[in-house]
């Protein structure tokens, strides 16, 4: 493929920076560089300008409200965007379930939710994993029982991103037990607000708030909420689960990231001299770098494909994206040294200005090498996405 940028490319990029110049508040840039945490207000804030231009959804097409870009146009979008230092687009509606809709979605359910998704009128989050059915996600056992013009769902569900925001959360649910554990499986959109939703909250290492459980006792959803076709669910997850994975790549992040990783291993140690010229240390920071060249090479090559719905390549993207995700939180805590030890919550929700050990770049590591553990798990665990690359890319 032809790796140079045309001349229309790079005219787009350049009107992509002069939007991001004039338009990303700088409290938020400053948050998200200093990787301090986001609250709602922040994610709806950035999407709502955004949506305001008609970039929110730059892998939809026209007819929904995307802006028809091409594949290496979304890719500079998205690579721009996280090295200005924007909050990210919140994945669950535009990303995620915002295609399943479109490809499976009845013409009323289009109508309705996508217009709402565009706006930030509803926010939504995932409701696939339980306890017990993580990995081996078709194990779930939250059914879903017809009565007339309804189904009563009943069950749990865990790790739910973000959930005490949201309005709407899709689900998966089991509609027939009789059958082989995939095939009785559908696709369910429900309203976060119905009598019966119950959020707790879990509260992880970092001391942060951003996953729960979700408990449905008796809730009563319309028919008309169903996607598709009764017990097809299981297909509607696995499409919806390649744009997830193709999603979590995250170059231009990983970009960002390992900038910031030199700068902070510039610094000049106590004995008079930086990290970053520790042979060892450099050899480190060269190898994922290369590893970050060859992803982004591997995004674009897909990218091109738009065309068609992403497969197994997804795996690849997910496997090796959150590994240099993974390997670069670990070479900021080795940079920061005992800086990144003290944990200053304060700090992190924006209620002090500094942090308290003196250090703003190293407070928040600790927490950020913390929460960047989930990454090789959500979207589908590394290890099964090792077996489906084994399996259908390798054919073994």
């Amino acid at each position: 493929m032809d790796l140079h940028y045309t001349d229309e490319d790079l005219a787009f990029r350049d009107q992509v920076r002069a939007f991001l110049d004039s338009h990303l508040p700088k409290d938020l840039q400053e948050k998200v560089r200093q990787h301090r945490r986001l609250g709602k207000d922040d994610y709806v804030r950035w999407h709502k300008i955004l949506a305001a231009q008609g970039w929110v959804a730059p892998g939809w097409p026209k007819e929904y409200g995307g802006p028809g870009w091409t594949p290496v146009q979304r890719h500079l979008f998205e690579e721009e965007c996280a090295l200005a230092g924007t909050p990210p687009v919140l994945p669950f509606g535009v990303n995620m379930v915002a295609p399943v809709i479109m490809a499976f979605g009845s013409q009323a359910q289009k109508d309705h939710y996508l217009p709402r998704i565009l706006s930030c009128e509803d926010w939504w989050c995932q409701g696939y994993s339980e306890p017990g059915a993580g990995s081996d996600l078709a194990s779930l056992k939250t059914t879903a029982v017809r009565d007339g013009d309804h189904y009563i769902v009943n069950g749990q569900k865990t790790w739910t991103t973000l959930a005490q925001h949201a309005d709407m959360i899709f689900c998966l649910v089991r509609t027939d037990s009789g059958v082989r554990k995939q095939e009785g499986i559908s696709f369910l959109l429900i309203d976060m607000h119905a009598p019966g939703v119950t959020v707790r909250p879990i509260v992880m290492l970092d001391e942060d708030h951003e996953v729960n459980e979700v408990f449905f006792d008796n809730v009563r959803v319309p028919v008309a909420n169903l996607v598709g076709q009764e017990n097809r669910g299981w297909t509607y997850a696995k499409y919806l689960l390649g744009h997830e994975r193709t999603g979590i790549a995250a170059v231009g992040r990983s970009k960002r990231e390992l900038a910031f990783v030199k700068r902070l291993a510039a610094r000049e140690h106590k004995n008079g001299r930086p990290l970053i010229e520790d042979p060892l240390f450099a050899a480190k920071v060269a190898g994922v770098e290369i590893e970050l060249m060859a992803l982004e090479m591997t995004v674009l090559r897909v990218l091109a494909r738009a065309e068609q719905a992403p497969g197994p390549e997804a795996s690849v993207l997910k496997v090796k994206g959150t590994d240099i995700q993974q390997a670069l939180t670990e070479l900021m805590l080795e940079a920061a040294g005992p800086m990144a030890l003290p944990f200053d919550p304060a700090y992190l929700e924006g209620e002090r200005a500094h942090s308290i050990a003196g250090d703003d770049e190293a407070a928040p590591l600790a927490p950020y090498y913390f929460n960047y553990r989930k990454t090789s798990i959500y979207g589908g665990s590394n290890e099964i996405q090792r077996n489906i690359i084994t399996q259908m890319i390798l054919g073994l």
